[in-house]
């Protein structure tokens, strides 16, 4: 991560093992196991008729599979990203949620819902910026640095929530991070270093920066970005800031899921180069189905790699295991109440300050 910050002060951590991919990916391959004649319609029938037996609701990522995205709209869930889904959670009836993404997603539901039962498909699900950022390590790395205010992103666990100051989606975390650097704070940020470098570009902050990456976004390449505009010259890049500063650099739009998808609403544009996770392209498809959707090269030397560009956690979401949770009451997201409260608090100061600032998130989106 030498490209990320020269500022880092950290222990080592150990990089993602191929194992742990392996293990996701193991389970991603039962999961799409080819249906059976009429199994896949049986499930979604179960599935609803479960959801209404259990006054439950089904709240899912842009980045899980087109079935449980529609499955989510059919049945008067969501489709958001991280923070919109808990709050969603929130504002509806239901005394249950299902949360069909990663385990930090299922927490930030739970944290923000105390009082409801929240599932998920399957809570090995996690993330490789949760996974990179243990909460002991980040919190030694608080101690050390007590002059800085700590910013997480929403990467993270509820125990590292519990520890921070801030949290911050990527739509909201250049506002944030301008707003603490008008009140010359210095900013301790974990755990995405591109993400981080990204915001200290844009406001020039007085940053630490924790060496942790999206095992998606980090295989993003601009060679392969750069070749392919060739064949499309009139598409528009689209670019997530957990994405590699090379990379970053050559986007038209920098944003957010949400602010991705909003920007292929541009009537003046019909083709777009997309680096992010692919899952996006359900809701892109959806609010512009004429246009073309084109993903951003990854893997080695600027060449292809199909299982790079999806993230193995999210695809071990399906229709078998949601059926499964709902029918056992299994994976359901326990947090100690200490923990649940302290944790709170970073959510609620991002969630006043975008209160408070209510055009800003309009034109930015949330993460």
């Amino acid at each position: 991560m030498d490209n990320c910050s020269e500022k880092i002060i950290l222990p080592t951590l150990d990089p993602i093992g191929q194992d742990l991919l392996d293990q996701a990916w193991a389970e991603v391959a039962r999961q799409e196991a080819a249906y059976e004649p009429g199994e896949q319609e049986d499930l979604r029938c179960r599935i609803k008729q479960l959801l209404k037996e259990q006054d439950a609701v089904l709240v899912a990522h842009y980045y899980t599979s087109d079935d449980l995205q529609q499955l989510a709209e059919d049945t008067g869930g969501t489709v958001a990203d991280s923070l919109e889904m808990a709050r969603f959670g929130h504002e509806h009836p239901a005394s249950t949620l299902i949360v069909a993404g990663v385990c930090f997603m299922g927490e930030t539901a739970k944290i923000l819902n105390p009082e409801k039962r929240v599932l998920m498909p399957d809570v090995q699900a996690t993330c490789s910026l949760d996974l990179e950022c243990p909460a002991h390590l980040f919190a030694a790395f608080c101690d050390a640095h007590p002059d800085y205010t700590s910013v997480v992103y929403a990467n993270t666990s509820a125990a590292v929530k519990a520890r921070a100051d801030w949290v911050v989606t990527s739509g909201i975390a250049l506002p944030i991070i301008k707003y603490l650097a008008e009140q010359n704070e210095k900013v301790l940020w974990a755990p995405d270093c591109h993400l981080g470098s990204y915001v200290q570009r844009e406001t020039g902050v007085d940053m630490l920066i924790w060496p942790g990456s999206c095992v998606v976004h980090e295989q993003f390449k601009a060679e392969g970005i750069k070749t392919l505009k060739k064949s499309y010259p009139e598409a528009q890049v689209l670019v997530h800031p957990e994405s590699p500063a090379e990379v970053v650099a050559l986007a038209d739009v920098v944003g957010s899921t949400t602010g991705l998808i909003q920007a292929t609403l541009n009537p003046e544009v019909q083709e777009f180069i997309v680096a992010t996770e692919p899952g996006i392209f359900y809701k892109m498809r959806q609010a512009s189905p004429a246009k073309t959707f084109l993903e951003a090269p990854s893997g080695g030397l600027g060449g292809s790699c199909e299982s790079c560009r999806r993230c193995p956690w999210m695809a071990m979401n399906g229709l078998r295991n949601l059926a499964q949770v709902l029918e056992s009451g299994a994976h359901e997201i326990i947090i100690a109440d200490e923990i649940c409260q302290k944790a709170l608090v970073p959510i609620q100061r991002m969630m006043d300050f975008a209160h408070n600032h209510q055009i800003v998130m309009k034109n930015k989106g949330n993460a």
